[in-house]
């Protein structure tokens, strides 16, 4: 995890000012992760090559944790991207009722340069779908998941001192 006060300090990044003096940022709190885990699901799913700045600038803007969000983006790496990416072409084509591509498509920097051909509507459509429940699904699964194990803990402390008092 980067060191807050090296990235305070950082002469790039001064004009967000105070922001970076947020401890939400840094700190590890139900609401701070929650967030962190929105932010960093969503822009995975951003087929850009700026995913960790923009998830770091949201985080920052929303008080977010900002390693968690930036770590978060890694999910869409060049390892999982052809899978990941080619499941929401498919949902895209799937929510547009749009029959596939029957061109062969190949990834060039042509194609890319050429706006991906037929299959860039499907596609962005299908990442924004997953962007948002991805991010949906990991905020409130993040508020459950943290609610659950400081009940259990609070639960484990009760059952704790209770075995304690009757030594």
């Amino acid at each position: 995890m980067p060191d807050p006060e090296k990235l305070k300090e950082h002469k790039s990044l001064r004009f967000l000012g105070d922001r970076l003096h947020e401890p939400n940022l840094w700190h590890l709190n139900r609401h701070s992760v929650a967030k962190a885990f929105a932010i960093g699901l969503f822009f995975a799913w951003v087929p850009l090559p700026t995913q960790m700045a923009m998830s770091a600038f949201v985080a920052i803007y929303f008080r977010a944790n900002i390693a968690i969000s930036v770590a978060l983006v890694w999910i869409s790496n060049p390892l999982t991207m052809p899978v990941i990416y080619y499941g929401a072409y498919l949902l895209g084509l799937w929510v547009l009722q749009i029959p596939p591509s029957t061109e062969e498509f190949e990834f060039t920097l042509e194609t890319a340069m050429n706006g991906l051909g037929e299959i860039w509507e499907p596609f962005l459509t299908g990442c924004a779908i997953i962007g948002v429940i991805s991010a949906f699904l990991g905020y409130f699964g993040i508020q459950i998941l943290w609610r659950f194990n400081v009940a259990r803990q609070w639960k484990n402390r009760g059952h704790r001192s209770k075995v304690t008092s009757h030594k």
